[in-house]
């Protein structure tokens, strides 16, 4: 489904938030059903479900990615410039420590609800994974701008069936993700008409495009965390989001 930004009408919040507030439903529900599921499979089983979860994530993952490729040609390749995005987007990153503050604030949830286990991990990898991508983005804006929550209701169902595999693993940490996506998508969402203007044409505005692709890189981080091939800290490379269209913007302008 391609996102169709559509022109700014007065909508109420209830509306402009519908598609946020549905993916807060699904993640929780697909927490449940992984929850009811733990407590009656075998380790050896509940081993497998993230590393199934782990290879889509990658398959994911490298499509996004090969957005990069088709960003229309500057004096720099679409692909360099995701590699300049990451880099700088990593180290702006861990001067700002984000995945040790993100690692705080499930912490922080785990006390106050008395979690045990691997909560900060399950809440970490899910809000990642839930909010790192164009799904999030376009389909904040969209709801936000003219109440079509179509884009996030597919997202929902994803993020619900990836719940249900997260917290057979990780635990009901995976849950409180959906405190992040309530703060992210939600803002997008209030804050859709300003962000519209830069959008006129999603399927192929190169500054949407580079944003998937390096939000694609991303992505196979979290998928490569989850097989537990390496431990890559990608809430450090969140950065390289901006960055992405930003690079190529500064670019575009050189003579």
């Amino acid at each position: 489904m391609s996102p169709i930004l559509n022109l700014p009408v007065s909508l109420n919040l209830g509306t402009q938030l519908s598609g946020t507030l549905i993916n807060v439903a699904t993640v929780w529900v697909g927490t449940g059903l992984g929850l009811a599921m733990r407590s009656r499979l075998p380790k050896q089983m509940l081993a497998i479900i993230p590393q199934g979860v782990g290879l889509i994530t990658v398959l994911v993952g490298l499509e996004m990615a090969r957005q990069l490729t088709q960003v229309p040609g500057t004096l720099v390749d679409g692909v360099v410039i995701g590699l300049m995005a990451l880099v700088a987007g990593g180290l702006l990153g861990e001067w700002w420590n984000l995945e040790g503050r993100l690692h705080r604030v499930g912490d922080w949830l785990k006390k106050k609800v008395r979690g045990g286990g691997r909560f900060t991990e399950g809440f970490v990898a899910a809000s990642l994974l839930f909010c790192v991508g164009p799904m999030a983005i376009l389909g904040s804006i969209n709801n936000g701008i003219a109440g079509d929550d179509r884009l996030l209701i597919l997202k929902s169902t994803m993020d619900g069936m990836a719940a249900i595999a997260l917290t057979g693993s990780f635990g009901i940490g995976v849950g409180f993700s959906t405190v992040v996506i309530l703060v992210y998508q939600g803002a997008i969402s209030l804050a859709a008409n300003g962000l519209a203007q830069g959008f006129p044409d999603p399927s192929t505005d190169p500054h949407v495009l580079m944003m998937t692709g390096v939000g694609g890189l991303t992505i196979i981080g979290i998928g490569i965390n989850l097989l537990e091939i390496g431990a890559i800290r990608v809430a450090s490379l969140l950065p390289a989001l901006i960055l992405g269209p930003l690079f190529y913007a500064i670019i575009q302008q050189l003579p």
